[in-house]
């Protein structure tokens, strides 16, 4: 996706709520805040994506402030409220019609685990104050019967995570997608480096995925989605193996919608304008999108 003009406001917020968790020092957050805008009009081309964008933004702000995770403490909440909710979850999938639209349905809610933008969260624990009432909304974009019949015949499949807390939902799912084809085989991807509340090797060795995927790659680098150009080898093969590509979240989007794979699973909450106009969507949904 391409950056729209909303994106800037929503950027430069994200850019504010990183400095404000990290430091009480007004020069340290000044100097993190010109080095932001100096990168981001230095960098900025309407022809650009929006993740590439965002991406030097950030890591701008990162070494700025001399913090390599701004968000740690928010995702270690993050992963602690997502457990909390897991014997909810593993109920509604053990008794739903369809166990593996219902993992879908509870991943995406997930989504919401998003800060310092609109349509996120204002904490992890919001998440589960509204989890009934977001279920409840179901599916405002449901290609998932497509989606069922590619992965019913896929070899292999890939998982491409977002944020943490998320990511604790996105074990059941991927437990669900074993159960439903044991032949594929399901490689999860996270993040390479931490950036933002994004989901690493770390949380996914922590939540032991190795129970239910047969590999577990990284994005290689810091990047906000993922860094096609730097991209390594290892994830390149693995994307152009795939018989499916499942994505999780709005970075995602942004970056893998500027690449030519296919077929694409979105799993995501429609959180942004500038998304949900590009996805030809309404704004606040539960989205499974599928491109072909």
């Amino acid at each position: 996706m391409k950056i729209q003009p909303e994106c800037i406001p929503c950027l430069m917020k994200r850019v504010l709520y990183e400095i404000e968790i990290s430091t009480k020092d007004k020069e340290l957050g000044s100097k993190a805040l010109v080095s932001a805008m100096k990168t981001f009009t230095e960098n900025y081309d309407p022809s650009i994506c929006s993740a590439v964008l965002a991406t030097k933004v950030h890591r701008a702000v990162y070494e700025a402030l001399g913090n390599i995770d701004p968000y740690k403490e928010l995702k270690e909440r993050s992963n602690k409220v997502a457990l909390s909710l897991l014997p909810k979850i593993e109920g509604k999938v053990r008794n739903a019609r369809d166990p593996l639209k219902m993992a879908m349905l509870c991943s995406i809610i997930g989504n919401i685990l998003d800060f310092g933008i609109e349509g996120g969260s204002g904490s992890p624990e919001k998440l589960a104050e509204v989890f009934d009432s977001y279920l409840s909304q179901g599916l405002g974009c449901d290609d998932y019967e497509g989606a069922k019949a590619l992965i019913s015949t896929a070899k292999n499949i890939c998982l491409i995570t977002d944020n943490c807390g998320e990511i604790v939902f996105d074990k059941v799912l991927c437990r669900e997608l074993k159960r439903f084809n044991p032949k594929a085989r399901l490689t999860l991807v996270v993040r390479g480096s931490p950036v933002l509340s994004d989901a690493t090797l770390e949380d996914a060795e922590k939540l032991n995925f190795r129970e239910v995927v047969d590999n577990i790659l990284t994005t290689g680098t810091f990047a906000v989605g993922v860094d096609f150009v730097n991209i390594p080898k290892n994830l390149h093969s693995t994307l152009d193996e795939s018989d499916i590509i499942i994505c999780k979240g709005m970075a995602n989007y942004e970056a893998l919608s500027e690449t030519d794979y296919k077929p694409v699973l979105y799993l995501l909450r429609t959180k942004c304008t500038a998304i949900a106009n590009s996805m030809d969507l309404p704004l606040g949904i539960n989205a499974v999108k599928l491109y072909e």
